[in-house]
């Protein structure tokens, strides 16, 4: 059975593990890479990643975008929240339908 991950800043993520998530700090860009190509090669379907994380891991995301497992998502930190998992949406809807028939944005 796959597992959910939950991947960023201690205290960005610590309240998730009450919700029974696996939790996975990290304090720097090496140690996200680490960690996030461990989730991506093992028993995880999806991991959340704040959006600081997001950004900063941008590259190494691209690399997982067109399988299914793991699905990596963006979630605010404790900073707020970015829009990047608007974003995000955004462009998997243009991509999936060929435009934004959701935003129709200008």
């Amino acid at each position: 059975m796959y597992k959910i991950a939950v991947l960023g800043e201690r205290d960005s993520i610590y309240g998730y593990a009450a919700l029974g998530l696996n939790i996975f700090p990290v304090n720097n860009v090496e140690e996200a890479v680490k960690t996030l190509k461990y989730l991506a090669n093992g028993q995880f379907a999806v991991v959340y990643i704040t959006e600081s994380y997001h950004a900063k891991l941008e590259s190494e995301i691209e690399n997982y975008r067109e399988s299914c497992i793991p699905a990596i998502i963006p979630i605010p930190g404790v900073s707020g929240n970015t829009g990047m998992g608007m974003l995000n949406v955004k462009r998997s809807v243009e991509r999936a339908v060929g435009s934004d028939i959701i935003f129709n944005d200008k």
